[in-house]
């Protein structure tokens, strides 16, 4: 997904800081220069979520963990 030092935004989450996830689902986007790119849950478990909408990120950082 990453390429180079580019960096995103984080659009939307569909799901609230806490809420039981399931492996697979539609957590919410981020938003590259020109291009959206879906974040998927990796996993069952409950969602933490570390960078909050608008929040801008680069390649490496932490977005949301599954616990």
């Amino acid at each position: 997904v990453w390429e180079g030092d580019a960096e995103a935004s984080v659009s939307v989450w569909f799901f609230e800081d806490g809420e039981t996830v399931q492996n697979g689902a539609l957590l919410g986007e981020l938003m590259f220069e020109k291009t959206a790119v879906e974040v998927r849950a990796p996993g069952d478990g409950i969602l933490r979520i570390k960078a909050p909408p608008e929040a801008v990120v680069h390649k490496g950082d932490v977005l949301a963990l599954i616990e």
